[in-house]
């Protein structure tokens, strides 16, 4: 009998009715509601790690665009980012905000499947505004310019080569002893085997942060590979209740398949990136940021999430290491499962620690390294809040919890780490949003 495949939304509402009311009582609060919007769409779309990222980072490009051109103190990316185009400027009054949030939803909705469902948050955008005592002439004048620099970034979006690889051929498995192979329960082709042909903001190229090589394959009980996956294993099976709960927290698994008899229920959930820009939400409106700071945030983190992708992906397929559960049950126990399900790509490096890594770096830099928060990325996957003091302190325990959750090696979120660290600082170094004193 064929598997009947039901997928299962979890539910992706914004909280509750006066939690919603409160975001929109403060300068960033447009802001805020079009990234939550945009995160939405991305999940019931079912966005990988990687696409998500690019996502983000185009349509955060934009706003913050219109916004620093319109503000003292502030710099274009023009310059700073590798090829990025001179934006057209305004003509006549518009509101900066207005046209930001438009253009960061219009480029979003170019990216997503799932365009109406994007449209009706457009709309409701642009309810409020009108409520904000805009003379129609200067409301009409924002959205045409809003429009200007979305077509402007679409069209540059265009050149990044991701066109491209949706026509390269089908990815070959590597039928070699300790490379990756698919993992139960779904045993899904490899996601973006051609990352690393995307056009990045900052790198030089995609292997200028390549890491040490991974730990060479062996079967031997007596190699320093099998006692790698021998701690995957053991922490597997002597797991506390807190490194559960720390796994769970930072799963961020977009598609998460779940099997019963010859039914396969398919959970819906936030990306990796997604809880990253979600963090960097919560800490500005921890710290009050302006439309125009937040902006500027939220650009810096999507640029080191989207590069961070870039060199983590150029490695994975480079060195195409074999996931920990195809390893254990092959020469250590056949019984064992991981936590989490293991993820449709090699194991080298571990994604997770590289780009929490590198947001951590970056929102380090503009926020401080004291500063705390209450995480409730979760929340709508019915997970609780977690309070954290220190973006190193979140970065560090997304890295760990791959080894909780059974899907990498130790060497992997490490040297994971070591290239978000690098990454964070190249796009620190590279682009400077603030003008100097």
């Amino acid at each position: 009998m064929k598997k009947a495949i039901i997928i299962l939304s979890l539910s992706v509402c914004c909280g509750s009715a006066g939690a919603q009311q409160k975001t929109w009582n403060d300068d960033a609060a447009p802001l805020h509601r079009a990234e939550k919007a945009l995160t939405d769409v991305m999940v019931h779309d079912v966005f990988s790690p990687n696409l998500a990222s690019r996502v983000y980072a185009y349509a955060n490009m934009a706003a913050y665009e219109i916004l620093a051109m319109q503000a003292t103190g502030y710099r274009s990316l023009h310059g700073q980012v590798k090829s990025f185009p001179s934006m057209p400027a305004a003509s006549g009054k518009i509101v900066p905000s207005l046209s930001a949030v438009y253009a960061f939803l219009l480029v979003g909705k170019k990216l997503v499947f799932s365009e109406p469902v994007l449209e009706d948050s457009i709309r409701q955008v642009l309810t409020w505004y009108r409520g904000r005592k805009i003379s129609p002439a200067v409301h009409a004048a924002s959205l045409v310019y809003g429009k200007l620099v979305a077509d402007s970034m679409i069209a540059w979006l265009g050149t990044d080569h991701y066109k491209e690889t949706r026509r390269m051929r089908r990815y070959n498995i590597l039928k070699q002893e300790g490379k990756w192979i698919p993992t139960p329960p779904g045993y899904m082709a490899a996601i973006e085997p051609y990352w690393n042909k995307i056009r990045p903001f900052t790198l030089d190229s995609a292997n200028q942060f390549q890491p040490a090589l991974p730990t060479s394959f062996s079967k031997e009980k007596t190699s320093s590979f099998y006692r790698e996956a021998n701690v995957v294993y053991e922490a597997g099976v002597k797991m506390t209740p807190e490194q559960r709960n720390i796994a769970n927290f930072w799963d961020c698994n977009p598609f998460f398949l779940n099997t019963q008899g010859h039914l396969n229920f398919a959970g819906k959930k936030i990306s990796p990136s997604g809880h990253w820009i979600s963090i960097v939400g919560i800490a500005c409106r921890k710290s009050r940021k302006t439309m125009v700071e937040a902006a500027a945030t939220y650009t810096l983190t999507s640029i080191a999430l989207f590069d961070g992708f870039i060199t983590c992906w150029d490695e994975k397929y480079r060195s195409n290491l074999i996931r920990p559960e195809t390893y254990i049950n092959a020469h250590i126990d056949e019984t064992w499962r991981p936590l989490l399900q293991t993820p449709p790509f090699p194991e080298y490096t571990s994604g997770h620690s590289v780009i929490s890594t590198a947001a951590a770096v970056v929102l380090t830099n503009i926020l401080g390294p004291d500063f705390s928060f209450d995480d409730n990325s979760e929340v709508d996957y019915g997970l609780p809040v977690v309070r954290f003091n220190s973006f190193w302190a979140a970065a560090n325990q997304a890295a760990i919890s791959r080894l909780y959750g059974g899907i990498h090696y130790m060497p992997a979120i490490e040297n994971g780490q070591w290239q978000g660290k690098k990454i964070g600082e190249l796009v620190l170094s590279r682009i400077q949003l603030k003008t100097r004193p």
